[in-house]
């Protein structure tokens, strides 16, 4: 057996049995020597592509300095990155913890603080993390089932499905969540106009809108922020994965209109706001620049349209470089296998599709070497 399968750790994942010691961009490279390009990236957490210099640069140059100080006190990087943020959002103010689901966390109990109300809106087959309160309100049962009773007050309406959200909104709604594309529920996105109707029916309710953007902010889909294609601000929005570029970090970032209900001592993070992590966080939020938003969105254009004329495929969906193949005989599976078996890494998201969710920074070169790995095992 391999040191990968016979390693002491709890049987939380299904690890293929790989074992990565080095990255470089959008390859990662396995301890026999073979290099691997990398279509996961983490799960859509290395946007820069691995060990970028900038983010690297940043944390060298903070780990020489500073690595902790406790929020009892402030840090050049943690209030730097909330003003980043600020301005990406057009005013906002942001808590720091270390991962989604913890972001996630915090913009429930943000949100029943600022209403004074328990209930949570969140939608059928969404994904918001496996902690208790973030697996509360994940609308996918078969992940819930095991952990029962969780958090109450959750209702849950269909996305897409205007009739179905009013219907589950009411007075003791806090607020709506929403995730703009579902990432775990196989890459389904929202329109503009179930968006839209979720901020008129937040607005109606005194509730706040939440988007969990963990998954597509961060330059993913084209813009920094997923909600910027809509034209629908949320009151607040989560973030994590990509932005320290696989450093742990995550964030609550709550618009200053919707600002002012978390009190000292009402939440907290031990590693939240970490200078070091923060640091590179700012380095990634200063690379995602207009020109790399434009990539994004012409390579996610190439990839759409080189996977959705393949006879596997059934359907390609998603946006910029967060795509769902549905495919419409193979399993999952047995295409990663077959990706795996030719160095290319490919992940899943639902019972019949891949999610592809490069660095944002894949050379053209790279994107075209996927594509004929790709079109050679779904031809």
């Amino acid at each position: 057996m391999s040191a990968t399968l016979s390693a002491p750790l709890l049987d939380t994942y299904a690890r293929a049995d790989i074992t990565f010691v080095d990255g470089e961009g959008a390859w990662l490279f396995a301890d026999d020597g073979t290099r691997y390009l990398d279509l996961v990236a983490g799960i859509a957490v290395v946007v820069l592509g691995h060990r970028h210099p900038a983010p690297l640069a940043a944390a060298h140059a903070q780990l020489d300095r500073l690595w902790h100080t406790s929020n009892l006190y402030g840090t050049k990087p943690m209030r730097r990155l909330a003003q980043l943020l600020s301005d990406r959002f057009g005013g906002a103010q942001a808590f720091f913890c270390n991962s989604g689901a913890e972001a996630v966390e915090a913009a429930i109990k943000y949100a029943r603080k600022a209403t004074a109300r328990t209930g949570i809106l969140a939608l059928e087959n969404s994904f918001h993390g496996r902690t208790a309160g973030a697996l509360a309100v994940t609308g996918q049962p078969a992940k819930r089932k095991a952990f029962q009773p969780l958090l109450p007050g959750v209702t849950f309406a269909r996305a897409n499905d205007e009739q179905s959200l009013a219907a589950a909104a009411g007075p003791d709604t806090a607020c709506i969540l929403l995730e703009l594309i579902q990432g775990e529920g196989g890459i389904h996105a929202l329109t503009p106009e179930f968006v839209a109707a979720a901020r008129e029916l937040a607005d109606e309710h005194g509730a706040l809108l939440v988007f969990d953007e963990v998954q597509t902010g961060m330059g993913r889909t084209g813009t920094f922020f997923a909600w910027q294609q809509l034209g629908v601000r949320p009151d607040a929005l989560t973030l994590a994965k990509g932005l320290a570029n696989g450093l742990p970090i995550g964030a609550l970032v709550v618009s200053d209109a919707a600002a002012g209900a978390f009190v000292p001592g009402d939440h907290g993070s031990t590693f939240g706001g970490n200078p070091v992590t923060c640091a590179a966080a700012c380095a990634v939020c200063e690379a995602i620049d207009a020109e790399l938003l434009d990539a994004v969105a012409r390579k996610g254009a190439r990839l759409t349209q080189a996977l959705s004329t393949l006879p596997a495929v059934s359907e390609v969906r998603g946006a910029g470089l967060l795509l769902g193949v549905e495919l419409a005989r193979e399993k999952p599976a047995d295409v990663i296998a077959a990706c795996l078996a030719r160095h290319l890494l490919v992940g899943a998201a639902g019972e019949r599709t891949l999610r592809l969710a490069p660095p944002l920074t894949i050379t053209d070169h790279e994107l075209g070497q996927a594509i004929s790995i790709l079109q050679e095992v779904l031809a």
